[in-house]
C-alpha cells in the first residue's frame, strides 16, 4: 500500500468488533492517488499523494 509523499498517511490497522464482541483484524486504506506534480525547478514528477493533500492545495498538479 502506497503512502502519501506529503503527509506520510498510509494504511491503518485495528479490530473489527461484532455485536457479540468477537474481534477480527481490519485494515482502513487511505485514499492515495498517483499524480503528476509540478516541481520547483519547472519539471514534473510522479508521486503518490492523498486526496486531502490535493484538496488543501499542498501540491500543484502538472
Amino acid at each position: 500500500m502506497a503512502k502519501c509523499a506529503i503527509c506520510e498517511k498510509g494504511a491503518h490497522f485495528g479490530n473489527n468488533v461484532s455485536h457479540s464482541n468477537r474481534k477480527s483484524s481490519k485494515m482502513w486504506k487511505s485514499n492515495v492517488k498517483s499524480v503528476r506534480v509540478k516541481t520547483e525547478n519547472g519539471g514534473t514528477k510522479k508521486m503518490y499523494v492523498c486526496t486531502s493533500c490535493l484538496k488543501s492545495g499542498l501540491v500543484e498538479r502538472a
